[in-house]
C-alpha cells in the first residue's frame, strides 16, 4: 500500500481517537445517542509566554467537516478492532449507524485571522452528541497547530518591523502535511513568502528562494559559482557568501554584481547563513553601498526567531529580508498549542438545556457552563475587552454590560454607550450544510493586521505583555459560579441534573 496516497483519502473519518468512537458506541449502546450537546474549542494560555494569538486552522476545519462521513473501507477496518477481552469492539448495528451519521451540527467559528484570548471560544459545536463529540480530535489537530504557528509567525513579524520575512522551514517541518499547514500559518500571521514550492501552487503565496552551499561547493572557487549561477539566473542573483569567508564572499558577490551591471541585469543580493549577522551585516551594507549596489538586499538566515531578530536590530543590524525556518515552522519553543474541548450543555430531544463544566483542582482548567459567543467591546478605534456570555434566547435575555474575571470576581469591567462591540463566532455551518462563503488567503492575512492595530501596543510585548482584559457576563458568571458550588457540593455522588 502507498501509505501517501491512502493518507489522503476522500474520507479522513478515521482521524480521530479510539475513545471518540468507543465513546459514541456506548452512546448508540445505551439510547443517549438522541441527546443534542453543545461543546466549545478554547485555549488556557497564550502560546510563547505572549499576550496574544491568531486563530488559523479554519479553513482546512471546513474542509474536513464538509467530507465528513463514513466509507465502505473505514467499516471493514472498525469491524477488525478487539478490545481487552479480544471481543470484537463494535456491533454490525452500530457501524451501520455509522454508515448513515451525517454532520448535522449548527457551528460558529472566530474569523481565521483574528487575534484571540485565552477561555475565548474559537469553536462552537451545537447538535447530536455523537457527531459533536467525533469531531473534537480532527478540529484540535487542525485548529492547534495552525493557530500555533500563525501565532509564531505574526510574533516574528513584528520583531522584524515590517521588513519581510521568509518561510524557509520545509525541511525541518513535521511531516509533508505539517509543512503544508505551517507555510499557509506562517504566510497567514505575516510571512510575506515560503521556500515550499507546493505550498505556492496549492495556496497562492509567493515562492522565493536563494541557492545552497552545494552550489558553491561544486566549483572549482566561489568566484566561478558565482559566475556560473549569474549565466544561469541573470535576473534573480542572491549569492550565498558565507561558505568559505563571509566577508570575502561578499567582496566576490559585487565582482558579479558589476559583470551582471554591465549586461544589463542587477545584483538582487546576498544571503548571510552564519556568524556574528548583526557585524557582517553592517559590513556586508557598507561594501555594497560603496560599490553602487544600495539596491541589493542583505538576506539573514541561521536559526532566526523573533527574539534573535529583536537582538539583531538592537545591535543595528543591516538586514532586509529575515529567512525563517526550524524555530518558526515547528513552533520551537513550544511543543504544541493547548486548545481543548469541552462540553458545557446537553438536553434530550425536546427538553431544556442542561449546562455542564469541568471541575478540577486547578482553577485554570475549570470550564465555562452554557451556549457561549464573545463580544469584543471597542472604544473608539481600540479593542476595550472580550465578554464571553450566554448566547440563548430560550432561557436569557440580551447580556448585561458588566464583564467579571472568574479568577478574582473583584476585578469588573463595565461597558458603556460608547463602547461598540461585534460577536465574534460567526455561523459556519447550519444543519450540516456549510453556509460561510470562502476567503481569500490574503484577506485572512490582512485582517492579523488590522486585528493587531487595534489592541494596546504591550499586548505585542515580548516580556512580560499587557493583559488584554477577558471575562464572563455577571449572569454567565453568577450560573458558573452556582453550579459550580452545587458540583462541589455533590462530591462523589455523580448527581448532575
Amino acid at each position: 500500500m502507498n501509505a501517501l496516497s491512502s493518507l489522503y483519502r476522500p474520507s479522513l473519518a478515521l482521524l480521530t481517537d479510539l475513545y471518540q468512537l468507543t465513546m459514541a458506541y456506548a452512546h448508540w449502546k445505551t439510547g443517549s445517542h438522541r441527546k443534542e450537546a453543545v461543546f466549545h474549542l478554547y485555549f488556557r494560555n497564550n502560546p510563547f509566554g505572549g499576550g496574544f494569538t491568531v486563530a488559523c486552522g479554519l479553513a482546512r476545519a471546513k474542509e474536513f467537516l464538509q467530507d465528513f462521513k463514513f466509507v465502505e473501507e473505514d467499516l471493514d477496518y472498525l469491524r477488525t478492532l478487539a478490545g481487552q477481552d479480544g471481543a470484537l469492539l463494535f456491533d454490525e448495528g452500530f457501524l451501520d449507524y455509522l454508515r448513515d451519521l451525517r454532520l448535522e451540527c449548527d457551528i460558529d467559528a472566530v474569523d481565521e485571522g483574528r487575534i484571540v484570548f485565552p477561555s475565548t471560544p474559537l469553536v462552537r459545536v451545537r447538535g447530536p452528541i455523537i457527531a459533536a463529540q467525533l469531531v473534537e480530535t480532527p478540529l484540535l489537530n487542525i485548529v492547534n497547530f495552525e493557530t500555533l504557528i500563525a501565532t509564531k509567525a505574526a510574533r516574528i513579524a513584528i520583531a522584524a518591523r515590517g521588513e519581510p520575512v521568509m518561510e524557509f522551514g520545509l525541511r525541518r517541518a513535521q511531516g509533508i502535511d505539517g509543512a503544508l499547514a505551517a507555510s499557509r500559518a506562517a504566510y497567514i500571521g505575516g510571512c510575506s513568502a515560503t521556500s515550499n514550492v507546493l505550498a505556492g501552487r496549492m495556496f497562492g503565496i509567493p515562492v522565493k528562494g536563494t541557492h545552497s552551499h552545494s552550489w558553491v561547493m561544486a566549483f572549482a572557487s566561489e568566484m566561478e559559482s558565482f559566475e556560473q549561477y549569474a549565466a544561469a539566473s541573470p535576473g534573480n542573483c542572491i549569492f550565498l557568501v558565507d561558505t568559505f569567508h563571509s566577508l570575502d564572499g561578499v567582496a566576490h558577490a559585487i565582482e558579479v554584481g558589476r559583470k551582471l551591471r554591465k549586461a544589463g541585469h542587477t545584483l538582487a543580493g546576498i544571503r548571510l547563513d552564519s556568524g556574528d549577522l548583526a557585524y557582517l551585516s553592517i559590513e556586508a551594507r557598507r561594501m555594497l553601498d560603496e560599490a553602487g549596489f544600495r539596491e541589493a538586499a542583505i538576506v539573514a538566515s541561521n536559526e532566526l526567531d523573533e527574539n534573535i531578530i529583536g537582538s539583531l536590530r538592537e545591535q543595528g543590524a543591516r538586514v532586509s529580508v529575515w529567512g525563517v525556518g526550524t524555530r518558526l515552522i515547528t513552533g520551537h519553543d513550544q511543543a504544541a498549542m493547548g486548545c481543548v474541548y469541552k462540553l458545557s450543555a446537553v438536553r434530550d430531544p425536546g427538553g431544556p438545556w442542561r449546562d455542564r463544566m469541568k471541575l478540577s483542582e486547578q482553577v485554570a482548567k475549570v470550564s465555562n457552563p452554557g451556549i457561549q459567543q464573545v463580544r469584543r467591546f471597542s472604544s473608539g478605534a481600540e479593542f476595550a475587552g472580550d465578554m464571553i456570555w450566554h448566547d440563548e434566547p430560550e432561557t436569557s435575555g440580551a447580556p448585561s454590560s458588566l464583564m467579571i474575571d472568574p479568577l478574582d470576581m473583584t476585578r469588573r469591567r463595565s461597558f458603556g454607550p460608547n463602547h461598540t462591540f461585534e460577536d465574534l463566532l460567526k455561523p459556519i455551518f447550519r444543519k450540516g450544510v456549510l453556509v460561510s462563503p470562502p476567503e481569500t488567503l490574503s484577506r485572512v492575512r490582512e485582517r492579523v493586521v488590522e486585528d493587531l492595530a487595534k489592541f494596546h501596543p504591550g499586548i505585542k510585548r515580548f516580556v512580560n505583555p499587557h493583559i488584554y482584559p477577558v471575562g464572563l457576563e455577571e449572569s454567565l458568571f453568577k450560573m458558573r459560579s452556582d453550579l459550580m458550588l452545587r458540583l462541589r457540593s455533590l462530591r462523589a455522588d455523580g448527581l448532575f441534573d
